[in-house]
């Protein structure tokens, strides 16, 4: 049968998909619903066509998730290409416009000639769950960020030294707000009356707050024009943050559960720093399966702790950080690498050893979260749990 390749230009409501064989030649070119009936009557017409070598598609989930699970679930060989790729290759081909087909027909290409894309494998349901709810509180975060900065600005246009007091992070000052934002009303109430009210509401240190507190409302005696409806958004706000405080918490517990069924969970978690959340990182940016990176070096260029060379005519060593690598993977050695810092005296002496070597501290945090990819890679292809001594192997 004839060899061909299959690129899909993907979309929420329709994809465009074309087929070429091995001269370039467009054998298909066809928009397509984003339905199962259509898609599959798509996957039935191409394989008529000939035979398939691999699919190439510029969307790793999203609305592509049905094309995906549907060739996926037909043994077929799928590979993404990032939408970046796709369009600095356009350069490559002829004509300066954009379309859907164009787009596809491109994929198509990169994929028949391209030996370096990744390819799409189909994630188990733990995966897959984790990958869901990861997403899930990240949206939370990003929300409860946003509504915090919004209450800042709004508390600190009535009221700027009670904004200077508070922690906005903790629990005991979301409550205060949401039942005094002004203050006059704050003096008012007094600091013995203010205890009361904030311990019943099971505010710890409460007496501490209240002082702060009626502290910031004795230094202003100035009512600000568009005080009280200020005063009901800050109320509003206050209740926003704690909500999403509230949603937070819980999806943290179910990452955990899953995470824990996971069964690298006890692997990853035993080296210092990695906790479930950053394991359940991890495993998404990863899926978890280890055998997509026959070495250390691979999973650390993926995760954007490697430098990349970038040597020209009589200039080499020139090492800069990479442009291609998964943002949500550094960002897990990264942080798990500052956390290690605090809590595994082996971190501390490696980074007070670059610190002492002139290095700063985000290249020695770098540098850290680089040996740490090694040690974790090493412990997912032994099996084994993180020790600070390692195992001796005797001599037969």
């Amino acid at each position: 049968m004839t060899e061909i390749w299959a690129g899909i230009d993907a979309g929420k409501t329709h994809h465009h998909c074309v087929v070429i064989d091995d001269t370039g030649k467009r054998l298909l070119s066809r928009r397509v619903a984003n339905e199962e009936t259509e898609l599959l009557r798509l996957l039935g017409d191409v394989l008529d066509l000939g035979e398939v070598s691999a699919w190439g598609i510029d969307l790793a989930d999203g609305g592509a998730g049905l094309a995906i699970a549907l060739l996926l679930n037909h043994c077929q060989h799928l590979l993404y290409i990032p939408g970046r790729a796709v369009n600095r290759a356009s350069e490559g081909y002829r004509g300066d416009g954009k379309t859907d087909a164009k787009d596809a027909a491109i994929i198509a290409d990169q994929t028949r000639v391209r030996r370096d894309l990744m390819p799409l494998r189909s994630d188990d349901e733990l995966v897959t769950q984790l990958k869901v709810l990861t997403g899930r509180r990240r949206d939370l975060s990003d929300d409860r960020t946003r509504a915090v900065n919004r209450l800042r600005g709004h508390l600190t246009g009535i009221f700027p030294g009670l904004e200077r007091e508070l922690d906005l992070g903790n629990v005991g000052p979301l409550v205060l707000l949401t039942g005094y934002q002004t203050p006059a009303a704050i003096r008012r109430a007094g600091v013995k009356r203010l205890t009361t009210w904030l311990r019943n509401r099971k505010v710890r240190a409460a007496d501490q707050l209240a002082a702060a507190a009626v502290r910031a409302a004795e230094g202003q005696y100035t009512a600000v024009p568009g005080e009280t409806v200020t005063a009901q958004v800050v109320h509003s706000l206050a209740r926003e943050v704690t909500a999403l405080n509230e949603k937070i918490t819980e999806t943290d517990k179910l990452i955990e559960g899953r995470f824990r069924q996971h069964r690298h969970a006890e692997v990853i978690t035993s080296l210092p720093g990695i906790g479930p959340l950053l394991g359940a990182e991890f495993i998404v940016a990863t899926g978890g399966d280890m055998n997509a990176f026959d070495s250390a070096d691979r999973l650390a260029g993926f995760a954007g702790v490697a430098p990349a060379a970038r040597d020209s005519g009589k200039i080499s060593g020139n090492l800069h950080r990479p442009k291609r690598y998964s943002r949500r993977l550094q960002r897990v050695f990264y942080t798990s690498a500052l956390i290690s810092i605090r809590c595994c005296d082996e971190s501390r002496r490696f980074y007070d050893r670059k610190r002492a070597e002139g290095k700063r501290h985000v290249q020695a945090v770098m540098a850290l979260a680089r040996r740490r990819v090694n040690v974790l890679w090493a412990l997912l292809r032994d099996g084994r749990c993180y020790n600070p001594i390692p195992p001796v192997t005797l001599a037969a």
